[in-house]
C-alpha cells in the first residue's frame, strides 16, 4: 500500500511538471462599440448584426480602419477576421498593438495579399524602442478568405506570442538579460486597418493592385480585449502578477505548443530576420532563445 502511495504522488508530481504551460483562456465575443471605435474613413466602415461583426472596405481613394478605446499593459488580444477574398495582391490587412512615442513599441501582424490562388502571407514584426527590423514570413496553411480565423497576442513580461488559432506561430522572449529590449512599461492600444501598399505587399512591389477588383472587404468579429487596462501615462500594471496571464503556466510554451510552432516553422515559413545573413551579419541575441534558429 506504501509502494502504490509513493508511485501515485510520483505520478502526480511528474504530470504537473509536464503540463506547466497552458492555452490563453478562450475570448468572450461582444460587440464592436464596447471596446473599439473608426479611427478613419467611417464611410467605409459596415456594421452587421447589432456591431457583433463588421467590414473594412478599402478602394481607390480610401482604406480605413479603427482602434481600442483604451491603453494596455500585457494581456491577451485577439480578433477574429475573414481576409479580403479574390484578387487582393496589393492589399494589407493589418491588425496589430503599437504605443504612442517616438521611440515606440509595437506587435504587428500583417496580412498580405495576393493573386488569386496564391496563398496569403502573414508577416509579423516585433518593434522595441523604436527598433523592428525583426520580419518573419509565413504562409497560412488554409484560406484565410472562405472562413473566420482567429488572429491573437499573448503579451505578459515572460513572452510575446502569435497565434493562428491555437497554433503559436512565433515567440519574443524576454531577453533583456542579453541586452535585447522587452515591451514592458509603454501601454498600447490595439488597431486593424485595410489599406493598399501595393509598393511593396506583394512579391516586393512587383504586383500592383487591380482596383477594378475593388471595393475590398475584410470582415470581423470577437472584438474582446483582456488586458490590463492603463493611461498613456502609467508605466505599470496595478495588477501585476495577479492577472492569468501572469501565471506560471504563460511564462512559456509547453511541449504539444512548441511541437506547433516547429511543424508551422518547417512547413510554411518564407522568410525569417535570424537567417537572414545579407541583411543582418550577425544573428541576434534573441534568435536562439526564441528557437529561431
Amino acid at each position: 500500500m506504501a509502494s502504490f502511495t509513493i508511485l501515485r504522488c510520483l505520478s502526480l508530481l511528474l504530470l504537473s511538471c509536464c503540463t506547466m504551460a497552458a492555452p490563453p483562456r478562450r475570448p468572450i465575443d461582444v460587440p464592436f462599440q464596447r471596446n473599439y471605435r473608426p479611427t478613419w474613413a467611417n464611410d467605409h466602415i459596415k456594421y452587421i448584426n447589432g456591431g457583433n461583426e463588421l467590414q473594412l472596405s478599402l478602394d481607390k481613394y480610401t482604406g480605413t480602419g479603427f482602434q481600442s478605446k483604451g491603453s494596455y499593459l500585457f494581456g491577451h488580444f485577439s480578433m477574429q477576421i475573414k481576409m479580403v477574398p479574390g484578387d487582393s495582391a496589393g492589399t494589407v490587412t493589418a491588425f496589430y498593438l503599437s504605443s504612442q512615442n517616438s521611440e515606440h513599441d509595437e506587435i504587428d501582424f500583417e496580412f498580405l495579399g495576393n493573386r488569386t490562388g496564391q496563398p496569403y502571407i502573414v508577416q509579423t514584426n516585433v518593434f522595441t524602442g523604436g527598433k523592428g527590423d525583426r520580419e518573419q514570413r509565413i504562409y497560412l496553411w488554409f484560406d484565410p478568405t472562405k472562413a473566420y480565423h482567429t488572429y491573437s497576442v499573448l503579451w505578459n513580461l515572460y513572452q510575446i506570442v502569435f497565434f493562428v488559432d491555437d497554433y503559436p506561430i512565433r515567440i519574443f522572449k524576454n531577453s533583456k538579460d542579453l541586452g535585447v529590449r522587452f515591451p514592458f512599461n509603454q501601454p498600447m492600444k490595439i488597431y486593424s486597418s485595410l489599406w493598399n501598399a501595393d509598393d511593396w505587399a506583394t512579391r516586393g512591389g512587383l504586383e500592383k493592385t487591380d482596383w477594378s477588383k475593388a471595393p475590398f472587404v475584410a470582415s470581423y468579429r470577437g472584438f474582446h480585449i483582456d488586458g490590463c487596462e492603463a493611461s498613456v501615462e502609467q508605466k505599470f500594471c496595478a495588477t501585476q502578477g495577479r492577472r492569468w496571464w501572469d501565471q506560471r503556466e504563460f511564462q512559456d510554451l509547453d511541449g504539444l505548443q512548441y511541437r506547433k510552432l516547429a511543424w508551422v516553422r518547417q512547413r510554411y515559413t518564407i522568410y525569417n530576420y535570424c537567417t537572414d545573413r545579407s541583411r543582418i551579419p550577425t544573428m541576434p541575441a534573441e534568435c536562439r532563445r526564441d528557437r529561431d534558429v
